[in-house]
């Protein structure tokens, strides 16, 4: 087949909006400049498939707000920054430092930060007090890119309005915070609730979870998991990242330690066998110009059309994403660049 008539799937399959960015599966959080600097050397040596957000709201020591958010805007412009994919959380927008937190990141950095996380959002208000602030940096700032924004849904009222915060056009991605969530309850829920296995059972975190997971693919946003504290247990960080990925539909996942951040990718990635399989669906999709076909796999035949195709190339493109090694075949003809 000639080559130049193959039509990739993003173009064959999907119409304009209906993909959200694709992100990394996981988002690392450190707000110490030690440990920032060694989550840039380890992302450095991965490859880009997690993000490391430097943490302007809890790595600030009280007083030091405006030196911890001119150091984290240095570290996102130095050359520690090798694939662009540094992202910073400022202070909620209420906070007397919020306005000196976006200043100072855009002004310094805003050409290459990939993303700021705004926190403990109470509505939409709050959101689109965050987005104008940030907007209004940009302009002043001359920037010729928008600063995608992700927001913390955690509260009461953001759970509330969940479907208009992921409809607002300036959010790439929700996250769950489960702590403050927990907390808001007053007791009501019980400390289990926040912890690797209860997380997962108790109806209110559930509902929660889940509402996030939708919103965000009703509006092509990605939703991302909350954090596991226990961090040493890595066999409960890869059993809450398969459920969040597996039963809930999360596409991204927090980390707070580096011993986080490969269980977490893992997790999020498909295996060898479904990937091989995508790749034999779509290259047949695409040299039949994306009209159904019949595929037969272990003597049996299954007939795919652009709905599979969908499915298949979220596979495949997971797995590009997560670092899993792709037959040459599958790198020259959906990936090439």
């Amino acid at each position: 087949m000639n080559t130049t008539t193959r039509v990739h799937p993003g173009d064959a399959l999907f119409g304009a909006g209906d993909l959200p960015h694709a992100l990394p599966v996981c988002d690392h959080y450190c707000g110490v400049e030690a440990r920032m600097r060694k989550s840039l050397a380890l992302q450095a040596e991965l490859g880009p498939v997690f993000d490391v957000t430097l943490d302007c709201e809890d790595g600030a020591p009280i007083g030091g707000e405006a030196e911890h958010a001119l150091m984290a805007a240095e570290l996102a412009m130095s050359r520690a920054n090798v694939h662009g994919r540094v992202g910073a959380r400022v202070h909620p927008v209420d906070h007397p430092a919020f306005e000196a937190d976006v200043a100072t990141l855009v002004g310094k950095a805003g050409t290459r930060l990939a993303y700021l996380m705004v926190p403990k959002v109470r509505d939409l208000a709050d959101v689109e007090r965050a987005c104008a602030q940030i907007d209004h940096e940009t302009r002043v700032h001359a920037l010729a890119r928008a600063i995608p924004v992700h927001a913390l849904i955690e509260t009461h009222g953001a759970l509330r309005e969940v479907e208009a915060i992921a409809a607002h056009p300036r959010i790439e991605s929700l996250s769950f915070g489960l702590m403050d969530f927990v907390s808001a309850h007053h007791g009501a829920i019980p400390s289990v609730g926040m912890s690797a296995e209860g997380q997962f059972k108790h109806p209110l975190v559930l509902r929660a979870k889940l509402a996030i997971a939708a919103a965000c693919h009703g509006h092509a946003k990605t939703p991302s998991h909350c954090v596991v504290t226990e961090f040493n247990d890595l066999d409960a960080v890869a059993d809450a990242a398969t459920r969040a990925a597996h039963d809930l539909g999360y596409t991204r996942m927090w980390s707070i330690h580096p011993n986080q951040i490969q269980p977490i990718v893992d997790a999020f990635a498909p295996s060898a066998a479904e990937v091989e399989h995508a790749i034999e669906i779509l290259i047949a999709a695409q040299d039949a110009q994306w009209a159904p076909i019949r595929h037969r796999v272990a003597g049996r035949d299954s007939l795919h059309d652009r709905a599979s195709f969908r499915y298949f190339w979220h596979v495949l493109e997971r797995a590009h994403r997560t670092g899993q090694p792709l037959p040459a075949v599958a790198r020259e003809r959906f990936f090439a660049t």
